[in-house]
């Protein structure tokens, strides 16, 4: 599941640089909602539900065509996009003719910022150490002297 932090700070990102978005979600795969900028939780819901309908439906009609990665819908009264990067899911709402380019672009970035999070809290494995004899060690490092550098001849 998605870290209801990171993709709430990802949408305040998101509402931040791009003025067209009314409305958007964070969702996964499943339809969990990780955040939203809808103040109530069954909006939020309802919300993804219905974006969630709008993907598998145009799925569909172009799936002869291999997964689909975006989607816009256009009405006279706003435009609804959905934009999906493995199992994250993202749903916005813009008024009327928005700068369509730029609206999934912000989306994207949207779910990249997340998608890198979650790869910076994946912890990395560990590596194996060796135990070394400290006694060898030591008694190596008193024989060994240190190395001595050439002396440089004048420039006169």
């Amino acid at each position: 599941m998605l870290s209801h932090m990171d993709a709430q700070q990802a949408l305040a990102d998101l509402t931040e640089i791009s003025s067209q978005i009314q409305a958007a979600a964070v969702f996964d795969d499943e339809g969990r909602v990780a955040a939203s900028t809808l103040g109530d939780p069954d909006r939020a819901n309802e919300f993804v539900r219905a974006a969630s309908d709008l993907l598998a439906q145009a799925e569909g009609i172009a799936a002869a065509n291999g997964p689909l990665v975006q989607l816009e819908i256009a009405t006279l009264e706003g435009s609804v996009f959905v934009v999906r990067d493995g199992k994250r899911r993202i749903v916005a709402t813009t008024g009327p003719e928005p700068t369509v380019g730029l609206v999934f672009y912000d989306l994207k970035s949207a779910l990249r910022q997340l998608s890198a999070k979650a790869e910076r809290k994946t912890p990395a494995r560990k590596r194996a150490t060796r135990k070394t004899s400290t006694k060898k060690t030591t008694a190596a490092a008193a024989k060994k002297k240190p190395a001595t550098r050439p002396k440089k001849p004048d420039a006169s």
